[in-house]
């Protein structure tokens, strides 16, 4: 960064990662806000750098590991006008599950976005967000079941048996059918010690009368299996109550 002047800041993408913030395709490209003109030998020299001219102002600058960054509310709302709306819920579930925004924080977005290219789309975005998704892939999940008008009733579903004893906690939850979804992504699920940890909280789940389902990343590529496959289980749970 240093040899587009001390003016330049990490924003988008670039931004979004050194927040820590999850949801956005990895990509080697860096992108940096630069104010006036580049010079055409600067952008030569470095072709992995795309430079955006971006109206940011100094309160909405922050130094991440002693970096010069747009702070997280303004990254959120420049991404949001960027990306598809899955990847736009995603990293702003990913900030509020993180702390770095609140509720509260999301209402000022439409002043930051407003006339921009993207604002409309992105209203709505800000407007699905939920801090209590633990991953991209859990937000995926979600979204698929509110697009198949099948939406969870709860997230992190704590289940508990008559004396209040913790069976498990479900990703998305129905209570009335007492349906649990799992969003089964890579990383400390694939452990071994983590697995078998995941086997005998499902058996406690089944064996307490909830039904488990488990979805992964490929499931949500299509948008019509994971409604269908919890429409089916609640279809399943009332049929054995009836």
């Amino acid at each position: 960064m240093a040899s587009f002047g001390l003016a330049a800041a990490a924003v988008l993408a670039t931004a979004a990662e050194l927040h820590g913030l999850a949801g956005l395709r990895a990509t080697d490209v860096i992108d940096l806000s630069v104010p006036g003109p580049i010079a055409r030998p600067a952008r030569l020299a470095h072709p992995e750098v795309v430079v955006h001219q971006l109206v940011i102002q100094p309160e909405q600058l922050v130094r991440v590991n002693g970096i010069t960054a747009t702070g997280p509310l303004r990254t959120l709302a420049d991404v949001s006008l960027r990306v598809d709306r899955f990847s736009a819920v995603s990293v702003l579930d990913s900030a509020l599950n993180r702390g770095l925004v609140t509720s509260d924080d999301l209402l000022s977005v439409p002043r930051l976005i407003r006339g921009r290219r993207g604002a409309v789309a992105a209203r709505g975005y800000f407007g699905e967000a939920d801090g209590r998704s633990q991953s991209p892939l859990e937000t995926r999940t979600r979204l698929r079941c509110v697009d198949g008008k099948v939406p969870p009733d709860a997230l992190q579903l704590e289940v508990r048996d008559e004396d209040g004893y913790l069976l498990g906690i479900g990703d998305l939850g129905w209570r009335g059918p007492r349906i649990i979804a799992e969003a089964d992504g890579r990383g400390p699920h694939n452990a071994p010690e983590a697995a078998y940890a995941d086997r005998r909280r499902q058996n406690r789940l089944v064996n307490a009368g909830w039904t488990v389902l488990r979805f992964t990343w490929q499931d949500t590529l299509r948008p019509d299996y994971i409604p269908w496959t919890v429409r089916q289980a609640i279809t399943t749970a009332h049929h054995r109550r009836s």
